[in-house]
């Protein structure tokens, strides 16, 4: 069989899913055959986790239901912030997280069963223990009191009051969940390849989820919200933020927010949603250069290089108009993306076959006897 070298396995079918699909002619991110741009304007993060998980979306009985799983799953080992009282002061919050979900297979007494049944068990408990391993873990490493959650709150509402220490506004709960749902899952970026590739091994969920958290801190992945949000505390202004743009191209660096490895010149669809939920956000609070800025360095980047926003460009000043602290960025995109991770896993499970791929060898190749000559 001849082998064919793709860098970067671009142009590579790796898997075959009834999960999810990038359709860049119909500019549509497909979950389960639905619109996620239209789902994410019409229904909740909750509803969106019973659609990965169980391939439909819920009637109010199976939402209310779902609910009350997740709420039973909201405490979380007392030991894990034990745990996170150990580790070292600077310790990144992706870092703290890796931790938590590491720790948490410990507490599995049928770790080893892989069945459809038990991984579903056990993304209801990853699920429901996400926000309290997010936001504790980074507490706990800032010094900062735990906050118990609140089962009196919807799944997102409870999620952002772990994080900040208060209850969200009605349009901040509506954001914070919207952003949730058009992080939820996204095909096959990179973690989302490590996942199944551990999973292919018949390693665990959790074992599957930690590597997927691996990948997802390098800043070529989850890292760019952080980024761009830093840029614009940076810049300041709307002309600050055009110069430094331009200075950056004209000196070659990468601008994180923008272009998509799939998108390629197009705008991330989710992009959109975010830009309108950051101008709700100004016009709430009576403040609108974060809006003005963003606007401007898009223009600036499709001009200059053709490039358009990713989610990620939209999404910083969105979480930082909401309160959220800017570490916490990245670990909030894995709390949301937990389900379509959980789904995947479960998913290779059920029809698994090994990754293994090969090598283009480029290497020298040596002949042992000519050293005894």
């Amino acid at each position: 069989m001849e082998l064919t070298y793709s860098p970067g396995l671009d142009g590579v079918i790796a898997a075959e899913t009834k999960l999810s699909f990038l359709d860049v002619v119909g500019s549509q991110i497909v979950i389960r055959g639905y619109d996620l741009i239209e789902l994410s304007q019409r229904y909740s993060y909750l509803d969106i986790v019973h659609l990965l998980l169980h391939g439909n979306l819920p009637t109010t009985e199976q939402q209310a239901d779902l609910q009350d799983k997740l709420k039973e799953n909201y405490h979380v080992p007392q030991e894990l912030f034990q745990i996170f009282n150990l580790l070292p002061n600077g310790t990144h919050a992706m870092d703290g997280l890796r931790t938590g979900i590491s720790a948490l297979a410990g507490y599995d007494q049928h770790i080893n069963d892989r069945s459809t049944e038990k991984n579903v068990t056990r993304a209801y408990r990853l699920l429901g223990g996400m926000p309290n391993i997010v936001a504790n873990s980074y507490r706990v490493l800032n010094g900062q009191e735990v906050v118990e959650p609140d089962s009196e709150l919807s799944y997102s509402a409870n999620f952002y009051y772990m994080i900040t220490g208060r209850k969200p506004t009605p349009l901040e709960e509506e954001i914070f969940d919207q952003s949730l749902v058009l992080y939820s899952e996204h095909e096959m970026p990179n973690s989302t390849f490590a996942a199944r590739v551990i999973a292919s091994t018949q390693s665990d969920l959790y074992g599957a989820l930690t590597g997927a958290v691996a990948s997802l801190k390098g800043n070529l992945h989850g890292g760019a919200n952080e980024a761009v949000m830093y840029m614009l505390l940076e810049a300041k202004t709307v002309e600050g933020f055009e110069a430094m743009l331009k200075n950056k191209l004209k000196n070659k660096e990468k601008i994180m927010g923008f272009g998509h490895r799939v998108y390629m010149k197009k705008m991330d669809p989710r992009a959109q949603i975010m830009k309108e939920a950051l101008y709700k956000l100004c016009l709430e609070q009576g403040d609108d250069r974060l809006y003005h800025m963003c606007e401007a360095g898009e223009k600036v980047m499709v001009e200059e290089k053709g490039l358009y926003p990713n989610l990620d460009y939209y999404a910083a000043p969105v979480y930082y108009m909401l309160g959220l602290p800017i570490e916490l960025y990245t670990p909030i995109f894995f709390g949301s993306r937990t389900i379509g991770l959980c789904a995947h896993v479960i998913e290779q499970h059920d029809n698994n076959r090994l990754f293994r791929p090969r090598v283009h060898y480029i290497g020298e190749r040596h002949n042992l006897e000519e050293l005894s000559v």
